[in-house]
């Protein structure tokens, strides 16, 4: 949106910030369009600085996601009077009459049009902001990156897939995502090699079902092959993943240390009860989950396996509740995402009956949390002794933090810069939820 001279994007003062709230994914994005805004002049300033242009990425998963994403929209309004503001993402998608009725917005735009956001900052600046908010095509797609810019010096989200088919009762994302669509295999292995190359050490693929990836036949275990044989090779993650498409060729992989794919799963749970998980329009079983993740840590030796919980749904009786955490002690996790059932408008969850109080839920939240405390630290003690390969990332003091490849989190002390360097660490101890080591090697 064009300003007057001496102070709109286009100065010598164009600054440009953005929030991002929510998932890996609204991450990924982000930092794309950071990297665009960078190549058309913009200095990136933290969110919370005076800027001329500032961009809030919104989030809807629940309703404390939507009242975050207003309140980022009015303190940027309110902190940076006269600049551009752009309210982009999931809420954009779903909310965007209202986002246009709060008064000072210039910019709203969808999941499908955010990633031109660029395209759109020279139109005049109008009375009324400009709303796109298309509905997502269901196609292959293509990503406008930047090949060049600063050096990385931290892991990379890197996103590969969008939108959702499963239409879980109670999840509000299909309808500002869209259906599943996948990212051309190209254009993701020329943005990793570009990521690389700027010294991207991990590399965290992201979407909103990872296991439906698919392009002109190749799927998710081709991709990660692709990216284990990129010079240098990165550490490549998967961030979350869903039971039902979950390759287990994958843990071959996992299993190989020569390959760049790390043993580390997400596997969303959300209930251990068959009866909550068919009111959920889950497609899996409680027993299909724990066969699976019982087949991953026997081919993996060291995995760590994480999953999401969710407490209070409509009609959870405390027996469905026990059996989660019946099934939470037996299953080899070592963490737990808790989180507690939030009513989203047009999910066919709003139309169920029994809903639990909130009070209980907040009750079933704390015990499920304390449960998944006790699985970590015993995770985490069976660690002592054994050597883990880890990414340095931070220094406090003179003690370096990192995470290991099954994302257990260390730390050594050295007086050597660590950053962004591997290094195999001899485990010695644990202190709360933090592994001390000893270096072996330095990689």
């Amino acid at each position: 949106m064009a300003e007057p001279a001496g102070n709109g994007p286009h100065s010598p003062r164009k600054r440009a910030s953005i929030h991002t709230l929510g998932c890996r994914l609204n991450q990924a994005e982000s930092r794309m369009l950071e990297e665009q805004l960078r190549a058309a002049g913009y200095e990136i300033v933290p969110f919370g600085q005076p800027a001329e242009l500032g961009i809030i990425h919104t989030c809807v998963v629940t309703r404390e996601a939507e009242t975050k994403s207003r309140k980022y929209i009015h303190r940027f309004l309110r902190q940076n009077p006269g600049a551009v503001t752009a309210v982009i993402g999931c809420y954009a998608q779903t909310a965007a009459e209202a986002i246009a009725a709060m008064g000072g917005v210039d910019l709203v735009l969808g999941n499908d049009a955010k990633m031109l956001l660029s395209d759109y900052l020279d139109l005049p600046r109008q009375d009324a902001p400009v709303v796109l908010r298309p509905r997502p095509e269901r196609k292959t797609f293509t990503i406008r990156f930047e090949p060049d810019g600063p050096p990385l010096r931290q892991r990379v989200n890197l996103k590969i897939q969008d939108g959702c088919d499963t239409m879980c009762s109670y999840c509000y994302i299909p309808f500002a995502r869209g259906r599943s669509r996948s990212r051309d295999f190209g254009d993701i292995v020329n943005e990793a090699t570009a990521l690389v190359h700027r010294g991207a050490k991990e590399i965290v693929l992201t979407g909103v079902n990872l296991g439906d990836f698919e392009q002109d036949g190749r799927r998710l275990a081709d991709l990660v092959d692709a990216l284990s044989a990129l010079a240098p090779q990165p550490r490549v993650r998967i961030s979350s993943i869903e039971l039902t498409n979950l390759p287990e060729t994958l843990f071959e992989r996992m299993a190989d240390p020569a390959h760049a794919l790390v043993p580390h799963l997400h596997v969303p749970l959300q209930s251990g009860s068959d009866t909550v998980l068919q009111a959920m329009r889950r497609p899996y079983t409680a027993a299909d989950y724990l066969a699976l993740l019982g087949r991953a840590a026997a081919a993996v030796p060291g995995i760590g396996i994480g999953a999401d919980v969710m407490v209070g749904f409509p009609g959870e009786t405390d027996a469905d509740f026990e059996a989660t955490c019946a099934l939470v002690r037996e299953s080899p996790l070592f963490y737990l995402h808790v989180f507690q059932y939030s009513e989203r408008p047009e999910v066919a969850s709003v139309r169920l009956e029994d809903k639990v109080p909130v009070e209980t839920a907040g009750f079933r939240s704390e015990v499920l949390i304390q449960i998944g405390e006790e699985k970590k630290r015993a995770f985490l003690e069976h660690q002592i002794g054994k050597t883990l390969r880890v990414l340095f990332e931070d220094c406090e003091g003179e003690h370096w933090r990192g995470h290991a490849d099954n994302y257990l989190e260390v730390a050594v002390e050295s007086r050597e810069d660590l950053r962004n360097r591997f290094g195999r660490v001899r485990i010695n101890a644990l202190q709360g939820r933090l592994l001390f080591g000893t270096i072996e090697t330095m990689e």
